[in-house]
């Protein structure tokens, strides 16, 4: 705007010029009206005349030369301005190349993986430690590369431009913070005193008492978590809290947190799809099921068909434009997983809301429904970056034994990280910081696509986790491969150090925060460009980490658990650790499945190597029978419990206690609550109820250890299978319902017998201290009486 008016301005002046001008010149042509005797004064000369004449064509010179000069910046700034412009498109164009090859970049960097993998194990098909949908994404990538061409006029283009669009992402007007705090955001603890209100009454209805009988104060705080395991996992959960929330529990729960595949049932419930109603749930997924999520046909025509592409590719567009973090097999994934998962029956009933996970505050707004925590690792490997790069097993060995993994969680309100003790607002994910602030606000929220596949991205583990899912089946062949299993867990350090596959990436938004971070968070972080993201079952298939964190004062943990090898993984008594390491008081000891002995399974592997076959024989004889002995006396202990198969039932429960210990002993482990009584107990910790995803007589010829399509794999379901696995985890809530009640209620009076007892204890000061004041009144008024006596009065 300034140059066209500039170059205005210019025009106009040469309009003057070139009319004065011509004005002269008709003076010219026409002498007689310059030099017409009778116009001239008497006192004008020949010489004055021609002194003004000079004078006037000296003005128009230098007129003329600055106007020139004029003209000519005119037309530098123009040359400018085109030079730029140029300059623009030029930049636009490898902008756009850098777009369209960002995914074949990605797909090159998967398949010469693959390749790498296959050379360095001849012998074992890469099928065997994979799944095979993996080796069928060349197709979708050549697919997306197309759509990401980011030509003008291309779809991409046209959501690339709406992606810049405050009114459909008005994030884009806010900056956002880094938090650096141990405690709670601000709307997490707004959000808790509103659900805590809705509680009080979904509680009386809940335990039958009168609604006005009961104290904020009093009500338990109940945290429910889920496991991970896939499409299993998803539609079991969706079982167990429909099972809760038609028992009334549900709506008395203040937190769920989940893994991996219930990660993505939380999505769904708080989504249009569903709109917080489980059937609703159940019936979306036995609809959107019955077709693998990366089946060609059916996964491409929902990428080229409107609007489903347009809602599809929406946040790859904008990951892959805005060029932050790489683009990889995730990405692809989380594609595929929203292309089944976050598409109604009806497609053309898509709705833009339900890609952000920001979006589901409105879900939360009168406290209606359970905050949702969603969660994923880091796996930090420091190791690999301080060990001399000289001796490679050295490296290796030194990284396997500091390695650790990281939690993050996500809620509607904030990602955080405990280890950091930063967050940041959700709608702020995808965003890069430094010291504190975002470095730019023209980013939309990270969408869900991506974050589903974070949340379920076990393909990323470590070679470690992949030898664990085929280590029964390799051993159970024979064929001496028990030597060779031997030798390879001689080897794990290794193991634990590789990802196949690369994990996702996003910002790191704690760069160039050193100074301010706690020594919990790793110094490879400090000025890191990104944060790399997996599956949280790498760490612990159940999500006790986040409910336990500080300010959340969690009374009474409600896990369901549907893991695979659900016996031979303790994941709830795994918690134990991270309850040390944080200094939680409360939490029980030693609780889980039975095992056959205190030591660790490894450890139990490398007491067992034998000189002799005869001796291996005679070693795992004894096993055999210290296994049976310790189930016995297990099924003793459980005789008043549900009894289900191999161990524990179908609810089990158990309570931690606050006692401070006076010597450095450890404290013996915790059994199994046979009487509510215990749970009364003043120094009573933290609660833990327990139900595994077990057979149940109710529902004949479903087993998750036998049934094949209860595999962690396994994602396409029949309608009737998403049934059966449904009525499994009803059928298990039912087994320990009226137990779970009773614990609630044991809480509930624990918490109501303790707060009286800290306002009978309050009064009974109170009024200590008004009889201590009365009597010193007392003495001063005697005193005054004696030294003043009727003068006083």
């Amino acid at each position: 705007m300034i140059l066209g008016a500039q170059r205005t301005s210019h025009l106009q002046m040469l309009r003057v010029w070139c009319s004065g001008r011509t004005r002269l010149l008709c003076r010219h042509r026409h002498p007689r009206r310059l030099f017409t005797t009778s116009k001239i004064p008497p006192t004008e000369t020949a010489a004055n005349w021609l002194g003004k004449a000079l004078i006037t064509g000296a003005l128009l010179f230098v007129g003329g030369i600055t106007i020139g000069k004029g003209c000519r910046n005119v037309d530098a700034r123009y040359n400018e301005e085109s030079r730029l412009k140029e300059e623009n498109m030029r930049q636009e164009q490898k902008e756009q190349e850098s777009s369209n090859d960002t995914v074949s970049a990605a797909w090159t960097t998967i398949t010469s993986t693959l390749a790498t993998l296959s050379a360095a194990t001849p012998s074992i098909s890469i099928t065997a430690l994979l799944p095979e949908w993996t080796l069928v994404l060349p197709s979708y990538f050549q697919k997306l590369r197309a759509e990401l061409s980011m030509a003008p006029g291309s779809l991409s283009y046209e959501l690339w431009q709406e992606s810049l669009s405050p009114y459909l992402n008005p994030e884009l007007r806010w900056d956002a913070r880094v938090r650096i705090s141990p405690n709670l955001c601000d709307e997490e603890q707004a959000f808790v005193r509103r659900r805590r209100k809705f509680i009080k009454s979904a509680l009386a209805r809940y335990l039958d008492i009168p609604e006005e009988e009961i104290n904020e104060e009093d009500i338990p705080v109940i945290a429910m978590t889920t496991s991970g395991g896939g499409v299993r996992a998803m539609v079991s959960a969706s079982g167990s809290f429909w099972a809760c929330k038609s028992d009334g529990l549900y709506d008395c729960t203040t937190f769920t947190a989940g893994v991996s595949g219930s990660c993505w049932m939380q999505a769904l419930y708080l989504s249009t799809l569903s709109n917080a109603s489980f059937p609703r749930l159940v019936e979306h997924l036995k609809a959107r099921l019955r077709v693998h999520f990366a089946f060609p046909p059916t996964a491409l025509s929902l990428l080229e068909a409107a609007p489903t592409n347009r809602y599809l590719l929406r946040g790859v567009v904008e990951r892959a434009k805005r060029g932050y973090t790489s683009f990889g097999l995730v990405d692809v994934y989380g594609v595929l997983l929203a292309a089944r998962l976050l598409v109604p029956a009806n497609e053309l009933g898509v709705n833009d809301d339900d890609l952000k996970l920001s979006s589901q505050r409105k879900y939360l707004e009168n406290g209606e429904n359970p905050m949702p925590i969603y969660t994923c690792v880091r796996h930090e490997i420091p190791g690999l970056r301080e060990a001399d790069k000289g001796n490679e097993a050295e490296k290796l060995k030194a990284a396997a034994a500091q390695d650790w993994f990281q939690w993050f969680e996500i809620t509607p309100f904030e990602f955080y990280c405990e280890d950091l003790e930063a967050g940041i607002p959700t709608w702020s994910l995808g965003r890069r910081f430094h010291r504190g602030f975002n470095i730019d606000r023209e980013v939309p929220e990270l969408k869900l696509p991506l974050l589903l596949g974070i949340f379920g991205s076990a393909f990323c583990a470590t070679l470690n986790h992949y030898y664990d899912e085929i280590r029964p089946f390799l051993v159970g062949l024979g064929w001496g491969l028990q030597k060779v299993d031997s030798l390879i867990i001689e080897r794990r350090h290794s193991l634990k150090t590789v990802h196949p596959f690369e994990p996702a990436c996003i910002p790191n938004y704690v760069k160039g925060l050193g100074d301010f971070l706690p020594p919990t968070c790793p110094k490879s972080l400090h000025e890191a460009e990104n944060i790399q993201l997996m599956d949280a079952g790498m760490s612990n298939n159940l999500a006790c980490y986040p409910l336990l964190r500080r300010g959340r004062n969690v009374d009474i943990l409600i896990a369901f658990d549907s893991s695979a090898e659900i016996q031979t993984c303790n994941w709830i008594g795994n918690a134990e650790g991270y309850a040390k390491q944080k200094k939680i008081t409360g939490w029980p000891v030693s609780i889980g499945w039975p095992k056959p002995g205190d030591s660790h399974p490894e450890e139990q592997l490398a007491t067992a190597q034998a000189a002799s076959e005869e001796d291996a024989k005679e070693r795992f004889k004894q096993a055999q029978e210290a296994d049976r002995a310790t189930k016995a006396i297990q099924s003793m202990q459980d005789k008043r419990v549900s009894v289900g198969p191999k161990g524990l039932g179908y609810c089990t429960v158990w309570v931690g206690s606050k006692q401070e210990k006076t010597t450095d002993e450890e404290p013996p482990p915790s059994k199994a609550v046979e009487d509510e009584w215990e749970l009364m107990k003043p120094d009573a910790g933290i609660t833990v109820v327990y139900f595994p995803l077990i057979p149940n007589e109710m529902v004949p010829g479903v087993d998750p250890e036998i049934s094949s399509y209860l595999s962690t794999w396994n994602f396409e379901w029949t309608p009737n299978q998403v049934d059966s696995t449904v009525a499994l985890a009803k059928a298990n809530y039912s087994e320990g319902k009226d137990k779970v009640r009773r614990t609630v209620r044991a809480v509930y009076e624990r918490k109501k017998k303790l707060r009286l007892e800290r306002e009978q204890y309050l009064r009974e000061a109170y009024e200590q201290e008004l009889d201590r004041l009365h009597l010193e009144e007392e003495i001063r008024h005697g005193r005054n009486e004696r030294w003043f006596g009727h003068a006083f009065h």
